[in-house]
């Protein structure tokens, strides 16, 4: 049995090995930013809070201002609105949405300012109470470094956004240390596609990053914990705990939209909204100290179940009235830690009722089943919850509930929290993707291998009176000398030959007089897609096969009829319901026998 050697799993690319390196390169340039980052944001807390010049790592709540807290976020929302009036507005908002425009939408272009502001921006706000993590600004500024990197170098690009995305989970991993985690965020999120010329660059660069961080901060998670092994009840509790997440998940993006509404019909400039939202977090916070700042802290206690009750959805409550006010005014933050330290306390509040397992079970369940509904990221926030804890044994439960809070989503929401900013600013995001029918089938499957040819040594005007006249079958035809193709001609090509200012002779042969240009052509080992793509790139209806570029040999003819079957079969796996069984009814009772 033959074996086609030229159809291979994945797609060749010989630039690979050089945008590896340049990710690799972008890994560090991610864990420095994140290394920036993380200590602008406790240097402005420092400052903010204590007044003091320090990078302690220090969290807000411990502060002793009084009711002089509340006008703190409002102070840091005031200086990041003129930063965005004055600086850049796209340091705006909370990273995601924006490196997913850049990425489909702006040829993953983004500007040095970018990369200036948005850490700068970012730790001033988390710095001043702001009730957000560090994560988003961190993908949007490592993003930002990819993609100027990637200018440097003659790239396309498709390259161009791998490498943006290298940066963006570089800097993820720098701050969490979940470089698996980075990688599917990359892939659920920011890559739209799985293919190893991007998934390889953005693999390397969190793994990078990963050392890097393990050299800087330890190699240990974030928020280490252990939990029983679940039993058979967990199920239960898992897919009750997962739609209460997809429930809260789906409240938070609504109410997030209805307050960017609200903000966006008051008679003020933009620039003073974020102001107006730190002082909505400056009442949380009098109320409420540990929802300001990145709240890891906080997190951890939730995790390990050294809050009460009663804090802890106290916790819930005033930290999501925060946050959705907060990010609905404009400001730069993230939206990870929030979402993570809202799902640990509704798990917290549901741990008392759910059977199936200890208690210490439903924070870490609700942190992941929260994110990736949020998101619309599942495995990501399977996987991001297993990098911060290690916990093996909460894996099962893990899957459950977020894929129960995932579901629950889809089938309510049409659009997630990252993709509803972007809708709104015209652009549609169509988040499923497989396989592309064209991708799977190569033109010698497709195309006629019948061809009906006009010789080169055939005079002109026979050619139109033999090919062109009333029995004309087909637009145009390949012209060949014996089997090498020469060109390809319709009509209008020929009659202006024969009408034009320097018309051909009468005798005068179709080799002679065409010109000496090689049409473009398609090999059988290509696939449809790329076919396709040419055929919309010369604007043509149909492409000549050959057997080589070398050659020419003329083996067939592929037209944009011929890449609908592709199509054909796909519609046919996807829409046609067919039975091959039936199941015959059992009967009870004695058989009859005939006798």
């Amino acid at each position: 049995m033959s074996i086609d050697t030229h159809k291979r799993d994945f797609s060749s690319n010989a630039r690979l090995p050089g945008i590896c390196a340049l990710a690799a390169a972008i890994g560090v340039l991610g864990t420095i930013a994140a290394y920036v980052l993380l200590n602008l944001i406790r240097l402005f807390t420092n400052l903010f809070f204590f007044g003091a010049f320090s990078f302690a790592d220090r969290p807000p709540a411990d502060n002793a201002l009084g009711l002089w807290v509340i006008l703190v976020p409002a102070a840091g929302g005031l200086a990041v609105g003129m930063i965005a009036r004055f600086g850049s507005e796209k340091i705006r908002g909370h990273g995601i949405p924006e490196a997913i425009e850049a990425i489909l939408f702006g040829k993953s272009r983004m500007s040095p300012k970018v990369a200036i502001l948005k850490p700068l921006s970012s730790g001033i706000v988390i710095g001043s109470g702001g009730p957000f993590g560090a994560e988003g600004p961190i993908i949007m500024t490592g993003g930002a470094l990819g993609s100027l990197l990637a200018q440097c170098f003659k790239v396309t690009a498709g390259e161009r956004k791998t490498l943006l995305v290298a940066g963006a989970a570089a800097g993820m991993t720098a701050v969490f240390g979940t470089p698996v985690a980075a990688v599917l965020l990359a892939v659920e999120l920011l890559l739209f596609e799985w293919r190893p010329r991007s998934f390889l660059p953005v693999a390397l660069a969190c793994a990078v990053a990963g050392f890097m961080r393990a050299a800087w901060l330890g190699s240990g998670p974030l928020f280490p914990l252990e939990t029983a092994q679940p039993n058979a009840i967990s199920l239960l509790s898992c897919a009750i705990l997962g739609i209460a997440c997809g429930a809260l998940a789906c409240g938070l993006s609504m109410a997030l939209y209805k307050t960017e509404d609200l903000f966006g019909k008051l008679p003020l400039h933009w620039m003073w909204w974020p102001a107006l939202g730190g002082l909505v977090v400056g009442i949380g916070g009098f109320i409420e100290p540990r929802v300001l700042g990145v709240g890891y802290d906080v997190i951890g206690d939730l995790l390990h179940q050294q809050l009460a009750v009663k804090v802890a959805l106290a916790i819930l409550v005033v930290k999501a009235i925060a946050w959705v006010v907060a990010l609905g005014s404009g400001t730069s933050g993230g939206v990870l830690a929030p979402l993570l330290m809202l799902g640990a306390g509704l798990g917290i509040v549901f741990g008392q009722v759910l059977p199936g397992n200890e208690p210490a079970l439903w924070p870490l369940v609700a942190m992941a089943a929260t994110l990736g509904a949020t998101l619309g990221a599942p495995l990501t926030a399977v996987v991001f919850a297993f990098g911060l804890t290690h916990d093996s044994n909460a894996f099962l439960p893990l899957l459950t509930a977020t894929l129960f809070a995932h579901g629950f989503t889809t089938v309510v929401m049409r659009r997630s929290i990252m993709t509803e900013k972007i809708a709104r600013r015209g652009y549609h995001i169509y988040r499923e993707y497989g396989v592309d029918p064209l991708e799977r089938h190569f033109v010698d499957e497709v195309m006629t291998r019948t061809v009906k040819t006009i010789d080169a040594a055939m005079p002109v005007h026979d050619a139109l009176e033999t090919f062109f006249g009333a029995s004309q079958t087909h637009r145009a035809y390949p012209v060949v000398r014996g089997e090498r193709l020469v060109s390809v001609v319709d009509r209008m090509a020929l009659m202006a030959l024969v009408e034009g200012e320097a018309a051909v002779k009468r005798g005068t042969s179709v080799g002679d007089a065409i010109a000496r240009t090689t049409p473009p052509v398609a090999l059988a080992n290509e696939t449809c897609r790329l076919v396709a793509t040419r055929l919309a790139v010369h604007g043509l209806e149909r492409l000549p096969v050959v057997a080589d570029r070398e050659s020419l040999r003329l083996i067939g003819i592929v037209a944009r009829s011929d890449l609908v079957k592709p199509a054909q079969l796909h519609f046919d796996e996807e829409h046609k319901k067919e039975r091959f069984r039936r199941f015959a009814p059992l009967r009870v009772g004695k058989r009859r026998t005939g006798m």
